[in-house]
């Protein structure tokens, strides 16, 4: 029976050459989109899957109010919890942040850009395999240091490092350990110190949040009472004795400067998949890209298998008579049934083999596109991809197999199979279905195109085309400012440049600093900490809107004046804030200009109101200044940088490598990930739509191919040319006006919620349902009345000869 079933299927293999072609293609190109989907998947939720106490590891989050959600936490905080909360195990701060700094033994001088720094507990969180020294010892104490496999051949070769000496930071460090990064994890660092521990002992009575903190419970049940007992410490150790300070019962105290500090626990699995507010540092994935990649993917896979329903159905008209015969002569239902899934079966191991072929070839791209090294290995998802197999196989193979097994023998035998309307309804049904899918593509890919083109195109309010940042590393014992200021003094003398500032931050980065100010019987304002030196804000092209700017000509521009932002202004509900006193910190500042409001964070955030005052003042610390800003003449900026390099290397810092970075383009990379979204929807619409027309092109030939007789009969009646074009085609109008009108539904609903990510955003146009409704309707023409006016040219006298 097998064989017979074989022998038929190769038969009509070869009897429908180009349908069968165009169902392999439509499903093959459909599995692959959903296998790239699901190798991009399967990658980002690798990583920690290999740490044995993965559910019981959590980093602690902090919700500030006003949607800010932080990942840093106060030094404070940790050694309570551990003497109060019985469900604490261990905990363990971390920097945020990875270092680039330079490493040296016995001269050899190796600069890495992955070194961190964490308590000496790190390795009971992250128990990387050691091949020298182990992770319990490794950071016994604060000269220890403990590096990858990789950073310890580089340094050191083919020899045993544990017991050597290197410099780093201008100290000596032991050598105590060599771990191997084999399996993917948030955090994959060249090198780890406990320098940490320094900070943490100068903020130990602090309630200032700058540090990443990983705790690990007991059981994985116990995040409830870790969550209340942190609350607790913060209401107990903080908020009550602020509260005391300033004379206030807490009650109070929150009226007026708001809700507490409310902490969360994000688990391991999860954490680098929490886009924005990663607490790890290097690149941190997006779960929602993930989300959309794959239910377009899916979209796509289904779209291949409508079309393929609708391909199968169609064909089956032609297959009517021989299942007929073999109900006649005893085939029962489910034998009928169980034949036709099985010729799908095979249909669709050749478009799976075909599919994983052209993965293979494009997987490069990519990886390109992603930024990825993803490999095809079969072990990594063969069981998604019998599942994925089986799926098609279900969906795509039943329904055609019931609709053909209910043909009735008489009916059949006797010529009259083709009066049912059983086949054509679900054959409409699918048309309509892909015509609805093509709808929320063509409109997607506009929509996230105009989002991403109105980010690239919108005024942020600076202008950072001529202007650098450079990093600037500090120096054991020398005060950082003093050498900025000389820096400052010696580069404005190197041709080429134009002005020379520096702040702490640096626009398109995720750095920020935030604190609270009151004002009059106001509420605590939070705001964006920007320490700025004089000529910083000019240099970025931000304009002063009311007052003046920070000079040198007045001395209390450095003790105690400052700048507020627009946002910040109308936080505080004042309409003339020149010259108006704010209390910041238990002390008295006065405004002296207001700032327009620029983009720093990038589109997806609103301006955040912003408090801009002196590197000098005492309320920050000039000693974290890390950049230095530098304005190039356009002309022969090449040139210019060159003689910044050089001066750089030679009076400035010698070891580490002259970095910059352009400001404007720092700020672009931010929308990088969006430029792939809309380069994602544009090429997956090419592939719907290549797929609809495959589907459209193939039905048509079929429903006209059956019409030959009667379109024969009214050529003979005398019918015109273009009356019969009109009859062909304007089922097919029908049906395309009708998934458009289905499409349009989900694809505003599901763009406009795609749009709340952005705080600033364009409002969903008319036009790409025009240029949808408009494509469809072109595509549906064009290939309809191809294939009609081709069947108009029929030859009368074969089709009625024998009638």
């Amino acid at each position: 029976m097998l064989k017979n079933w074989i022998n038929i299927f190769i038969y009509h293999i070869k009897n429908n050459k180009l349908f069968t072609a165009l169902n392999v293609l439509g499903l093959s190109i459909g599995i692959s989109g959903l296998i790239f989907a699901i190798l991009y998947w399967n990658n980002e939720h690798s990583y920690d899957q290999w740490n044995p106490d993965k559910d019981k590891i959590f980093s602690v989050m902090n919700d500030i109010g006003e949607g800010n959600i932080w990942s840093v936490n106060p030094a404070t905080i940790a050694p309570i919890l551990k003497i109060t909360s019985p469900a604490l195990d261990s905990y363990c701060y971390t920097q945020v942040e990875y270092y680039k700094e330079t490493i040296t033994y016995n001269g050899k001088r190796e600069l890495l850009d992955k070194i961190y720094t964490a308590q000496s507990t790190f390795f009971t969180f992250f128990p990387y395999e050691f091949i020298h020294g182990n992770g319990k010892t490794a950071l016994k104490d604060r000269n220890s240091m403990a590096l990858s496999e990789e950073t310890a051949s580089r340094l050191f070769g083919n020899e045993n490092p544990t017991g050597k000496h290197v410099k780093y930071l201008d100290k000596l460090f032991v050598i105590r350990g060599v771990y191997r990064l084999n399996h993917k994890s948030s955090v994959m660092p060249a090198a780890v110190t406990t320098i940490i521990e320094e900070d943490l002992a100068k903020n130990k009575d602090k309630w200032s949040y700058n540090f990443g903190l990983m705790v690990k419970l007991k059981k994985e049940s116990d995040t409830t009472s870790i969550i209340k007992d942190l609350n607790t410490i913060f209401i107990d150790k903080c908020l009550k004795i602020q509260a005391n300070q300033e004379g206030l019962s807490v009650e109070n105290y929150i009226k007026k400067y708001g809700e507490p500090v409310k902490s969360s626990l994000l688990s391991l699995p999860n954490t680098r998949l929490h886009k924005g507010n990663d607490p790890f540092p290097g690149d941190s994935g997006n779960l929602q890209f993930l989300r959309i990649l794959m239910g377009l993917s899916v979209l796509i896979l289904l779209l291949s298998i409508v079309n393929y329903i609708n391909l199968a159905t169609a064909n089956a008209v032609k297959r009517a008579k021989e299942v007929g015969i073999r109900k006649i002569v005893g085939a029962g239902k489910s034998q009928i049934i169980t034949q036709f899934v099985f010729e799908t079966a095979l249909i669709t191991l050749f478009s799976l083999l075909l599919a994983l072929v052209i993965v293979e070839l494009t997987l490069p791209f990519y990886n390109s596109f992603l930024n990825k090294d993803l490999i095809l290995e079969g072990s990594q998802f063969y069981i998604q991809l019998v599942l994925i197999f089986t799926i098609v196989i279900v969906v795509a193979g039943v329904l055609p197999a019931i609709y053909v097994s209910n043909f009735e023998p008489l009916k059949v035998l006797k010529g009259n199979f083709s009066r049912s309307k059983n086949g054509i309804w679900l054959r409409n049904g699918m048309l309509v279905l892909q015509f609805t899918i093509a709808t929320f593509f063509i409109i997607g890919s506009f929509i996230v195109y105009q989002q991403v083109k109105y980010m690239t195109e919108k005024d942020l309010g600076f202008k950072g085309a001529q202007v650098i940042d450079v990093i600037f590393k500090s120096k054991e014992g020398k005060d950082q400012y003093d050498r900025y200021k000389i820096i400052k003094q010696q580069a404005l003398n190197i041709k080429g440049v134009e002005a020379v500032s520096a702040g702490l931050f640096s626009i398109g980065s995720d750095e920020n600093s935030w604190d609270n100010f009151s004002y009059k019987s106001n509420k605590g304002v939070l705001v964006q900490r920007m320490g700025v030196d004089y000529g910083m804000l000019n240099i970025l092209g931000i304009k002063i809107v009311k007052g003046r700017d920070l000079t040198d000509t007045f001395s209390s521009d450095t003790i105690s004046n400052v700048l507020l932002n627009e946002t910040a202004v109308k936080t505080m509900h004042e309409a003339n804030p020149i010259d108006k006193v704010i209390n910041w910190r238990g002390k008295n500042y006065k405004i002296v200009g207001v700032v327009k409001d620029f983009n720093y964070f990038g589109l997806e955030n609103r301006i955040s109101p912003m408090i801009f005052m002196h590197l000098t003042t005492n309320a920050i610390r000039k000693e974290v200044l890390h950049n230095i800003s530098f304005k190039i003449a356009p002309q022969d900026m090449s040139k210019t940088i060159a003689a910044l390099d050089q001066f750089w290397r030679t009076n400035v810092d010698a070891e580490y490598p002259f970095e910059y970075n352009f400001v404007d383009k720092n700020f672009a990379r931010k929308y990088k990930q969006y430029k792939n979204q809309s380069l994602l929807f544009s090429l997956l619409n090419i592939i719907v739509i290549l797929i609809a027309v495959f589907g459209l092109f193939a039905l048509a030939s079929f429903s006209m191919e059956r019409r030959l007789r009667e379109i024969a009969i009214r050529k003979t009646l005398g019918a015109e040319t273009n009356i019969l074009l009109q009859e062909l085609s304007k089922q097919y109008i029908i049906f395309c006006v009708i998934g458009f009108a289905i499409g349009i539904i989900p694809a505003y609903f599901l763009l406009e919620k795609w749009l709340e990510n952005f705080a600033y955003r364009i409002s969903i146009p008319i036009l790409p349902f025009i240029i949808a409704f408009v494509s469809l309707l072109f595509l549906t023409l064009t290939i309809v009345l191809a294939k009609a006016y081709q069947v108009t040219k029929v030859d009368v006298l074969k089709y009625l000869k024998y009638e």
